[in-house]
């Protein structure tokens, strides 16, 4: 067989294929982890990435390339999870522009478009590190660029450009010395080889079965602490298709709709617009709208009759939430305007309610080894009523869906704080202050942050040796600012270790968040030992966690 062209059928064919593939090789995939830790979040997260956007294009048939992947790439960008998550969906994003208004795609153009995916995936990355998905992605597409006049069909473009992505991948060690050091590849490049290989197998005739419950991943949202307002008038939410794409401007367009109501946010992809409001009048939203195109999906809900007494709600009680009064996990009452809400990825009950009670107005669960999409992330802020929402991520992990959701968002002004661990968002939290202004807080948590110091207790789920240290599987590592310092056979020696690699001369508070697996007379021996030992506060909390025994602040 030869193929010359790739239709929008053949490529959702190959899509839906690759997607499978990455599912089938998920956990090895996981297991390439640099740190041996029990979180499995690069197949999870490009799983998850993959099949949100194969949702998207399943039942579309007899459609151009250029409008299947541009399907894909919304889907993909909408449901990506963790950093491997967005930058994958930004591969596939600049593939999609370079593809628009193609009917099918040669082999020339199919291969632009692969180096036109490696440049936008590039730009979305502030520091790109070269040993990952970004370099191995950059060096096929340039070898797929420069056979493309000469190989003379699809099928030896795969097989030269899937070459050529082997042996990348087998150079990643040498650019980034930690896999060399604990012996594995870049786990974002095999990940994304198993999909471009699961592509390859449909466009040679083998198909895998496909089930579509298998592709959806969800992370449970949780919406909490809010207060009832009078008055509340309709929740409309709308998504539709500008037509008049000449005419239309997202900033001006906003500027328009805001006098309608409150608790808005306008998301354009393209010719496509997402709105949601608060609005007493929602016919003159709707009209607004209505001049630019059509609607595709509409919904209005009068929230004074859905409003409930119950505000505060735990993922356990499994409640009804909804975007403003139903049909999804949670109830949720809407609230009065303010200056300012916090949203923040948590996990564990305990560090759910010490966020909430020090601010946060919105909790996403999540964390370590669930990482919130992009769109957990818009579906939370369209949830809160202010003019500037500060998001928490709390994560490394989950930084870049939370910048890729703040920039997607026109009618209010979305920042992130850049706290990438649990530790830093605590801290951070402590100097936020309502009265002051967006910069003022922004400037004054960050800065604040880069004083504290992150300990972390968890185990090990493979032999490793990182930076010199042997670590068994089911000992205790301690982490300290992101590295392996000492593995133990004892929780308690781990933490001993990373508390004299934290506390020195300047510090004064020492918190103590303690896991789920951890019982009261271990979090006293530890206190014991540092009130022995060291001159400092100790604060205790009961985090309930999961993954990590013990997350200790130092300040």
């Amino acid at each position: 067989m030869s193929t010359h062209q790739i239709d929008g059928n053949l490529f959702k064919t190959m899509i839906l294929n690759g997607n499978i593939r990455l599912r089938k090789n998920m956990n090895r995939i996981n297991d390439l982890n640099v740190f041996p830790v029990p979180d499995g979040d690069t197949g999870s997260n490009m799983s998850a990435t993959i099949s949100a956007g194969s949702k998207a294009i399943e039942n579309m048939n007899d459609v151009s390339i250029g409008e299947v992947s541009k399907t894909l790439a919304r889907g993909m960008l909408m449901g990506a999870r963790g950093n491997s998550g967005v930058i994958l969906s930004q591969l596939f994003s600049g593939v999609a522009k370079e593809l628009k208004g193609y009917e099918m795609a040669d082999v020339e153009v199919f291969s632009n478009a692969l180096r036109h995916g490696v440049e936008q995936a590039y730009a979305a990355v502030i520091n790109p590190v070269e040993g990952t998905m970004l370099t191995v992605s950059r060096e096929a597409a340039d070898k797929a660029v420069s056979i493309a006049k000469f190989v003379v069909d699809f099928e030896q473009l795969f097989d030269e450009y899937i070459k050529e992505l082997d042996a990348s991948l087998e150079r990643t060690p040498e650019l980034l010395p930690i896999l060399k050091e604990v012996g594995v590849i870049d786990s974002g490049a095999a990940g994304f080889i198993e999909i471009i290989k699961g592509m390859n197998d449909a466009l040679k005739g083998e198909i895998y079965e496909f089930n579509p419950e298998e592709s959806e991943y969800k992370v449970n949202l949780t919406d909490i602490h809010t207060n009832p307002g009078d008055e509340l008038g309709y929740c409309t939410e709308f998504i539709m298709q500008i037509e008049k794409m000449n005419e239309f401007d997202q900033g001006e367009f906003t500027e328009m709709i805001s006098p309608l109501g409150d608790s808005l946010v306008v998301v354009q992809d393209e010719n496509i617009l997402k709105v949601h409001i608060h609005t007493k009048t929602p016919g003159d939203a709707l009209n607004l709208a209505q001049y630019y195109g059509f609607f595709i999906n509409l919904k209005i809900e009068n929230m004074s009759l859905q409003h409930t007494e119950v505000l505060i709600h735990q993922t356990e009680e499994n409640q009804d939430d909804c975007n403003c009064g139903h049909d999804h996990s949670h109830s949720v009452a809407p609230t009065l305007k303010k200056k300012y809400a916090l949203v923040a990825v948590v996990n564990g009950k305990g560090l759910k309610e010490t966020f909430i009670e020090m601010g946060c107005d919105y909790i996403i669960e999540g964390g370590q080894t669930m990482n919130p999409s992009v769109e957990d992330f818009i579906n939370a802020i369209e949830k809160i009523n202010a003019d500037y929402v500060i998001i928490i991520p709390n994560n490394k992990n989950v930084f870049l869906s939370a910048q890729t959701a703040a920039k997607m968002i026109e009618g209010r002004d979305v920042r992130v704080l850049e706290a990438k661990t649990i530790s830093q968002g605590y801290a951070g939290l402590t100097m936020f202050d309502a009265t002051q202004s967006i910069e003022e807080n922004l400037e004054e948590m960050s800065e604040y942050i880069k004083n504290v110091k992150t300990g972390e207790v968890t185990y090990a789920v493979r032999d490793s040796v990182y930076n010199g240290i042997e670590i068994k599987k089911d000992q205790f590592m301690g982490i300290v600012d992101g590295k392996i310092v000492t593995s133990n056979e004892a929780k308690l020696e781990a933490c001993e270790r990373i508390l004299k690699e934290m506390i020195d001369d300047r510090t004064e508070i020492v918190t103590i968040m303690h896991g789920s697996d951890v019982s009261e007379k271990e979090v006293n021996k530890l206190t014991d030992y540092i009130d022995n030992n060291y001159s400092v506060e100790i604060e205790v909390i009961d985090g309930g966690q999961d993954i990590y025994s013990y997350i200790i602040t130092v300040e």
